[in-house]
């Protein structure tokens, strides 16, 4: 016995997780080069100002859309730090 609803959710879910990767793999792409670029210029790999704006603008963002921003600052932070270990990969390798 199959339930269309439940595979019909299902498979919008499954569509949603595709489109997540492969936002996070062109952002990964794009904070790559960030990386590339600061340990070229000798900036350091992390930005607290920037990192704190970007927070409290995606706070901002997950109220408005029903989200909790709890989770989504939990989220933001988890690929910050992400992408500052490799930033401070990229200028170790310089």
């Amino acid at each position: 016995m199959t339930d269309d609803t439940l595979a019909r959710y299902r498979e919008s879910i499954d569509n949603i997780d595709a489109a997540l990767v492969f936002m996070l793999a062109e952002r990964f792409k794009i904070t790559k080069a960030v990386g590339e670029h600061k340990a070229k210029t000798g900036l350091p790999p992390a930005d607290p100002n920037r990192e704190s704006i970007q927070i409290e603008r995606l706070r901002s963002l997950a109220k408005s859309a029903n989200l909790d921003p709890d989770f989504s600052e939990k989220f933001l932070r988890f690929i910050i730090d992400e992408v500052i270990h490799h930033h401070r990969k990229a200028s170790a390798g310089k």
